[in-house]
């Protein structure tokens, strides 16, 4: 990489916090994950914030074998609880998009030196899945045309999480079978099964447990795991509604608004 990863990061996090679009990747994109990992790391730091959560997405086929991984992992700054009217922002001149997820809530720390998790162990650090959605947003509109260390590099292209409704007796009910449809403007745009997904969401959770391990990051008891998008990436626009309709009646909604610079 020409520009250090110090740098790019700085250049990402400026963006973010005065909701400035980056006309182009501020910097060489990163030849490999840990390359763009360790643009995250520093981006992380610079940003100094509380991590609310990690994004796991998909690192599709060819791309996962060129990078030797299928899923990648990004943190949570935002996650709102849904109310009456949930307005969500994303970066109006970059790139947005919304994604119906299953949000896994994680109620244990990890084992000291544990690197690697099973399903099982990584289902029971968990505590609580909800229904939810996700904004994917960056301040640069190309974040998802260059491959997934780009994605990686600006906190996984995630800009908040919203927090529907638990889903009851998570471990026996079979959600990852649920249909899940997902609405643009009140016009169908996806649909989908979490189960479709490798190992489903747990599989999110075990992939970003291990992760995270080798890359000295400890979970927290109450973090949010946004598991992976069931029916697509979405783009949308400032001013869209998108909505995810879970089991044929639970719906979630939100409105898009243009973010604003902070502090």
């Amino acid at each position: 990489m020409n520009a250090s990863a110090k740098a790019i990061a700085e250049r990402f996090v400026d963006a973010r916090r005065s909701a400035t679009a980056l006309s182009q990747y501020p910097g060489s994109p990163p030849d490999t994950l840990e390359q763009a990992y360790r643009i995250q790391d520093e981006a992380i730091a610079l940003n100094a914030q509380p991590v609310l959560g990690w994004k796991v997405g998909r690192i599709m086929p060819p791309l996962d074998t060129q990078y030797g991984a299928d899923r990648l992992a990004g943190p949570i700054f935002s996650a709102t609880g849904a109310g009456d009217t949930n307005p969500m922002p994303v970066f109006a001149n970059g790139f947005a998009a919304g994604e119906a997820e299953f949000l896994l809530r994680i109620g244990k720390r990890a084992p000291q030196g544990k690197t690697e998790f099973t399903l099982d162990e990584a289902a029971d650090m968990l505590d609580a899945v909800h229904l939810g959605i996700e904004v994917a947003s960056s301040p640069f509109p190309g974040i998802n045309d260059m491959g997934p260390g780009v994605t990686i590099s600006d906190f996984g292209n995630n800009f908040g999480l919203l927090i529907g409704a638990a889903v009851a007796d998570w471990r026996n009910c079979g959600f990852t079978d649920w249909n899940v449809t997902s609405y643009r403007n009140g016009e169908e745009i996806g649909h989908g099964k979490a189960s479709a997904m490798p190992d489903g969401p747990i599989g999110a959770a075990s992939f970003l447990f291990s992760l995270l391990a080798k890359r000295g990051i400890a979970v927290e008891p109450g973090q949010w795991i946004s598991s992976g998008a069931v029916t697509g990436v979405h783009p949308v626009s400032v001013g869209d509604e998108f909505a995810a309709r879970f089991n044929g009646h639970d719906l979630l909604t939100c409105t898009f608004i243009a973010a604003g610079a902070s502090g």
